[in-house]
Order: structure tokens, then C-alpha cells, then sequence
């Protein structure tokens, strides 16, 4: 009776922000055993296109999580996090899961999240990645998607062309004072970049293909709680898709949270992310997004493992089979 008082009470208190009908979870919910753990850490980084983990806590306080602890992560790739025990789940770039798991990392991606936040900016004269031979390009975050655009036209990393990468280089600002030839952005950077007027993008991962076919970003977890913790982990995904579902359908209250939360300062940035990013996780296949990622990344020398090992042992979609059927996806 506690519990079912309290679901009601956080449905009404957020209905105004437009939240409330991604908290009525399906009767399958009720059905499920109760979460071996009341308590999760969340793996965070303030990117505005991580917003469905970052508006999740009404969400996983339905699932029966009490104690939600998120984990801020800037001085720390997440997966290495997650790897390493300091969180329990995160959301974070795919090809940056794929180079945790093929040096060993005991992590498990569960889900997609989202598709389309990354934009390559670039120099006047600059048409397409396969202009980008000789030159140097910045990224504040996850140089494996440089790498992954540049091995799709038969570029080399490091032969080809230079990622300019350690944030105590300054990337973003050194492409701003025009030192780059091109910089590879994630939100709230384009929002930047076009205020700033420097370049344009000359890939968009939200509309051009074969980007935009896949995922860019995914749910993982560490296996050992995966493993000691069935039903939990499968109550924080469902979590995160509803949270994700709330972002695609309610951009305006998803950017309004972020800002209420005093994650992001700029409601304008907020809300253009939310109406550019593709949060419909039912429209992409996680198994195609890997092995994309995993061939692009070997092809360089980024990892040595093949798509088919990654997917035997860094995956553990059944919770997302049966969260489909749940949820009519």
C-alpha cells in the first residue's frame, strides 16, 4: 500500500511537467520479481544527449530504487567506470564500449539509447570526410568516432589524418580560433559552433546514412551485477527506455528538467539536442550497430577482436527482447 501511495504521489506531483504517463508502467511491472538491490549507480557526464539517464530518477524510483546515486564521470571514460566497478550502469558512445570490451573490461552493453548526436564541423573548402586526408581534426570526447567516419572512406588514423583529442589540448577552442581543420561535435557543441559561425557540418549522424541508421550511444552495465542482479537490471532498463521515450516525445519537458536541474545552463541548446537526437530506440538494431562499429574499428587497428566475439561477450540483450514485447516495440 506504501509503495502504490508513493508511485501516485510522484505521477501527480509531476504531471505538469508532462512525465507522468511514461511512469505508468505496463502490468508486466507488477509481475516481476521485486529488485534484488534498492540500490544503483549511475555512470554520468553532463553531455545534453545523454538525457534520458540524466531524467531517469523518477523512473527507477518506480522500479522500486531507492538509493540513486549518480556518478559524476569527467575525468573518466565511462565504460573504464563501469569497468572498473565505480558504477553500476551508464550510457555512453558505442565504439567506446567496443574498446573496453576487446581489452578485457567486464561490461555488458544491454540496450540501445539513442541515435544522431554527433556533428563534424569543418573548415571552408571542406566538403566530406574524405577531404579530411592531411589534416587535423578535434574531439573532446571518444576519438573512436573520428576513427569510425574516417575508415568508412579508407582513411588511417594517425596516418591519414590527425585526431587532436586530450582535453588538456583544448580541441574545441583551438578549432574556434581556426588552429583545426574540422572538430567532431556532441551536445551542446553544435548549438556552440553555429552561434560561434565556425564551419559547417559536414555530417549530420541524426539525417546522413549510413550514420543515421545506427546507434550512437548505449545502455551497458557490469556483469557482475548483471549476473547477481537479474531483476534489477532488467527494472533500470526499462527504467532508462520509458526515460527515453519521455525525451522523444516531450522534448520541451525533458530540456526543461536538465535545466532544473542545473545540468545545462541553456534551454535553447537543451531543447534543439532533444529535437535532434532520435530517441526512438525501437527504430535501430542494436546487434547492426556493433557489428558496424566493431568491423570500422578493427579495420584501423582500433581493436582486434571480431563483431562476432563483441557480441558473444560484451552483449547481453534479453532483458531488451523481453522489454520490446512489454513495451509494443
Amino acid at each position: 500500500m506504501a509503495d502504490h501511495y508513493t508511485r501516485r504521489r510522484i505521477i501527480s506531483a509531476l504531471s505538469c511537467a508532462g512525465i507522468a504517463p511514461f511512469l505508468m508502467m505496463p502490468r508486466a511491472l507488477a509481475a516481476d520479481p521485486p529488485p534484488e538491490t534498492t540500490s544503483i549507480r549511475i555512470g554520468t557526464f553532463p553531455f545534453i544527449c545523454f538525457a534520458p539517464q540524466l531524467v531517469c530518477e523518477e523512473m527507477l524510483r518506480v522500479e522500486g530504487f531507492t538509493a540513486i546515486h549518480f556518478v559524476d564521470s569527467r575525468n573518466e571514460l565511462l565504460s573504464r567506470l563501469l569497468a572498473r566497478n565505480g558504477c553500476d550502469f551508464t550510457t555512453t558512445l558505442a565504439p567506446e564500449f567496443l574498446l573496453t570490451i576487446d581489452a578485457g573490461g567486464p561490461v555488458s552493453m544491454l540496450a540501445g539509447m539513442h541515435g544522431g548526436c554527433y556533428e563534424l564541423y569543418a573548415r571552408e573548402g571542406i566538403t566530406g570526410i574524405g577531404d579530411l586526408k592531411g589534416k587535423k581534426i578535434g574531439v573532446y570526447v571518444c576519438r573512436e568516432m573520428v576513427a569510425v567516419l574516417a575508415a568508412y572512406v579508407g582513411l588511417r588514423p594517425g596516418h591519414d589524418l590527425t585526431i587532436i583529442h586530450d582535453p588538456a589540448e583544448k580541441p574545441l577552442e583551438q578549432y574556434l580560433e581556426g588552429k583545426l581543420d574540422a572538430y567532431m561535435a556532441i551536445p551542446p557543441e553544435p548549438y556552440t559552433l553555429r552561434e560561434a559561425g565556425a564551419g559547417r557540418p559536414i555530417v549530420r549522424t541524426a539525417v546522413d546514412r549510413p550514420w543515421s541508421q545506427y546507434f550512437c550511444c548505449m545502455l551497458g552495465t557490469n556483469r557482475e551485477f548483471a549476473a547477481r542482479y537479474p531483476s534489477a537490471t532488467k527494472r533500470v532498463v526499462r527504467a532508462m527506455l520509458k526515460a527515453a521515450d519521455f525525451c522523444a516525445a516531450s522534448p520541451e519537458a525533458a530540456a526543461q528538467q536538465l535545466v532544473s536541474k542545473g545540468l545545462v545552463n541553456n534551454y535553447g541548446a537543451a531543447f534543439e539536442t532533444l529535437n535532434t537526437v532520435s530517441y526512438k530506440w525501437r527504430d535501430f538494431d542494436v546487434e547492426d550497430t556493433i557489428r558496424f562499429a566493431a568491423l570500422r574499428l578493427r579495420e584501423v587497428d582500433f581493436i582486434k577482436a571480431s563483431p562476432n566475439k563483441i557480441l558473444t561477450e560484451g552483449t547481453d540483450t534479453r532483458f531488451l527482447k523481453e522489454l520490446r514485447r512489454e513495451l509494443k516495440a
